[in-house]
Parts: C-alpha cells; structure tokens; sequence
C-alpha cells in the first residue's frame, strides 16, 4: 500500500490476544457530541442572535445559499469546539453534531458552508457591522447578568489590558513593536467583575495595530460601557482599574469627571523616586536584617506637568532578593481616589488585576484567539469578536457548572470534559437522539449543568 494513501481501516495485529480493526466507518457521528451545552447556553444569554443582529447582509438575494446567520453560527461554535482555522471547516462540514449546532437536522440537512464561503463571509463585514457586533457583546454579557444579580450588585470592577498577537504575515496595520520585540497587533480586552466574584467577565475585544500606545481606544471602549451599566445597575459603584499604560492626562479626567472610583499603576520618574527614597531606604535596611524579599507601603500627594491638580499615589517600596543576584531595587506607584490604607489598596485591590492575565491566557491558549491571519485588518477583528463570543459562552458554562467539580476549570478543561464526547447521532421525524457514551469521565456533572440550562429526564 502507498504510504500517502488512506483506507477506511486499519489493522493492529500485535496490541494484545486477538487483533484489532480500527474502521472510519460511523456515519452521522462525531468527537464534538458535547457541544450542545455551549448550544443551550447561547439560547440563555441570546448572543449569536445580537451579534447576527449588528451584520447587514449586502449579498444578492437569488444568489445566497448560506444565510449570515448560519455563516456565523457555523466559524463561532468551531472556535469554541478547538477548530480556529477556516481551513476546517472542509473536515466539519458533514458533522453532525455542527450541523446541529448551527441550527441543521444533523442527519438530513445539506452540508455547512465551505472554506471559501467563510473566507468570503469573514472579509465581506464592515467596520460598522464590527462596530454593533462590538456593542451586541457587551449588551448581552451586561443583559445576563443583570439577570442573574438583579440588585445584589454593590460595586462593579471594569479593568482593560492591552495583550500581544504575533503576526507572521502581510496583515494590514501589523508593526514592530519593541516592547514585545515582534510583529503584532495589540488588541485591548475589557473584563467586568461584579462585587468581589472571582471570575471577570469578557465584555469587550477591540483589535489594534501593532504600534498604538497603551491608551488608545479606552476612552470610547468606556464611554459606550458606562450608561449602560447605569442603566443595568443603577445603585452599584462604578471603579476602573488599569496599568501603567493608561496613567493619562486624558484618562484621569475623563474618570473623575464621570465620578468614578479608579486605580491605575503609574510608571517610576524622578520625581516619584525622590519621594520614594525615604521608604526604599527601609525596605533596604529590612532586606538586609532579614535576608528576604522586603516592601513597605507609603504615600505622597503627585501632579504630574500637565495635572490641574495634585493626586494621591500609592507607593509600594520592594527590595527584590533572588539567591545568588544581587538585591534589587522595585518601586511601584499607583494612583488612586480611593481612601483605603496604601497596603489594602495595593495588595487587595489594583494586585487583583492579576487574575485578568489568567483569562487572557484562556482566550489565547484555550481558543486561539491570536490566529489573525486573514490579510484583511477588519476579518481579523471579526474573528476576535467571535472568539471573544465562544469565550462568553464558556464563561456561562462556568458559571452552570458551579455544583460541579468543574465550577472552576479552564475553557481547555471544560472543552475536553463535557464538549469532546464521541456521538453517534439518530434523527427522525419526532426527536433527535445523541448517543454518548456511558462511561464518559464527567457524565455526572454534564447532566447537571444540562439541567441547570432547562434539560429535563428524557
């Protein structure tokens, strides 16, 4: 047999007493049989629907055979299943179970949409369907959880954090940026935290090019943000909190003049690190007593040049110890109108930014969310909102499997658990029938979530 050809089996004659026949022969079968919760939990919170919402079809009406909708069901939930690429959709386009997930009979149905009808799909949106996709996310995340809370709200954390993707081609609006020494683009990711939750809600994912200073689009990402809060949650305080990035003219008056609460890191200057000195020569003398990594918290009253007024800065005075290195000096600095104790605001407030990184981890590790490589700057803000949906979509599966061992895995985890189940697929006139398999690792929590999103016993 030649070595590039491929046959329907294959045979193991060694692996134990008898051989064993592996056969690619089940028909109206698939590895994604799980997936129907991220279906169930899309009819929940309403997403594809707002988002198919914002996309004006411009094509001729007698030459359409895919509708919009169907097109975008079909590249959001292959994301979400571990199929970024486009190029996949030529393997998945007689699955069953993604036939059911774009709203198909998976048996009788004709085929989904080809690579070259998504390509077309992905570079035919505008920046204006962008725009209200954009505004469909955050109403839909906002919309659910106003749901969920009603007016336990008390205070809402809104945190944005600029993130690299590489890029490795001829993409519009690429550039060379010496901070993450590569070509990329530098898209800014919005979270939402509601009272001291653990988890932060995606709400926005803006794509930039590669060489857009930290602050670029904050101000519109927030303006359109905060009304909408105030109409969801009328009785919660508002509080931002941003990097070193953001530290602004711009910005800070935009945050006081909307009365908000605000931490935002500030980077080290001379005039920051005389009035450090004092508390960094105790952190030193700490350090040496002890032989250990030493801080001490203190704070001054800052303007900058072009500041109308004085502002209250946090200072965090480290002394850095690694065995074998020799001591090193770490001054932080955090702006704030905040009143709590410069220790409590630093450590328990702007440190909690820190679990920001691990959900940005999960949209780049878990979903891809850099494979950017159509050559149009517009497509590829296209397939971030839609990885920025499937990762919403996920974070609802989360929040379902809160009675489970599950309630705090990652989307890798949840995806492996309870999405990648083999099923064999019956369809008839009555019913659709999913066959899973019996022994499936996470069966238990699996039909607890399913219950949780309205499933009853069959």
């Amino acid at each position: 047999m030649n070595n590039d050809s491929t046959r329907q089996s294959v045979l193991f004659s060694d692996l134990g007493d008898k051989p064993v026949v592996a056969k690619f022969d089940q028909r109206h079968a698939s590895s994604d049989g799980g997936a129907i919760l991220l279906q169930a939990c899309d009819r929940r919170v309403g997403l594809t629907e707002a988002l198919i919402g914002g996309i004006e079809d411009r094509r001729q009406c007698g030459k359409i055979r895919h509708a919009i909708g169907d097109l975008l069901r079909q590249r959001l939930y292959a994301i979400a299943c571990g199929y970024p690429d486009g190029n996949d959709a030529s393997r998945l386009a007689a699955d069953p179970i993604q036939k059911l997930l774009g709203g198909r009979d998976p048996v009788g149905d004709e085929e989904l949409a080809s690579q070259p009808t998504l390509s077309r799909f992905e570079n035919a949106v505008r920046r204006a369907d962008l725009y209200r996709m954009g505004i469909a996310l955050a109403d839909a995340v906002i919309e659910r959880h106003r749901r969920r809370l009603k007016r336990k709200v008390k205070r809402i954390t809104i945190d944005l954090d600029p993130t690299d993707d590489p890029t490795h081609g001829a993409q519009q609006l690429t550039f060379f940026n010496g901070h993450y020494d590569s070509w990329c683009y530098l898209p800014v990711a919005g979270f939402l935290t509601f009272n001291d939750e653990p988890e932060q809600y995606l709400f926005a994912y803006v794509l930039r090019p590669g060489n857009v200073a930290a602050a670029v689009g904050a101000l519109g990402i927030l303006s359109r943000l905060l009304p909408r809060l105030r109409t969801a949650f009328p009785r919660a305080r508002l509080r931002v909190r941003l990097d070193g990035g953001y530290a602004t003219p711009e910005i800070f008056a935009f945050l006081e003049r909307e009365a908000l609460e605000y931490v935002v890191a500030m980077a080290k200057n001379k005039v920051l690190k005389r009035r450090a000195a004092r508390l960094m020569g105790s952190a030193r003398r700490l350090s040496r007593e002890s032989g250990q990594t030493a801080h001490l918290y203190g704070e001054c009253r800052y303007a900058a040049g072009t500041w109308p007024e004085r502002r209250r800065v946090i200072i965090k005075a480290e002394v850095v110890r690694h065995p074998g290195r020799e001591p090193k000096d770490n001054p932080r600095f955090v702006v704030t109108n905040l009143k709590h104790s410069p220790q409590h605001l630093y450590e328990a407030i702007y440190c909690a930014r820190g679990d920001v990184e691990n959900r940005i981890k999960e949209l780049h590790h878990g979903l891809e969310i850099d494979r950017t490589s159509c050559t149009r700057f517009l497509a590829n803000q296209l397939r971030g909102l839609l990885t920025a949906a499937a990762y919403a979509l996920y974070q609802e599966l989360r929040l379902r499997a809160a009675r489970t061992a599950l309630r705090r895995a990652q989307v890798s985890t949840l995806r492996e658990h309870l999405c990648k189940l083999g099923a064999w697929v019956e369809s008839s006139v009555r019913r659709i029938v999913l066959h899973l398999p019996a022994t499936a690792a996470h069966r238990h929590d699996w039909q607890i979530i399913a219950r949780s999103l309205g499933a009853a016993p069959a």
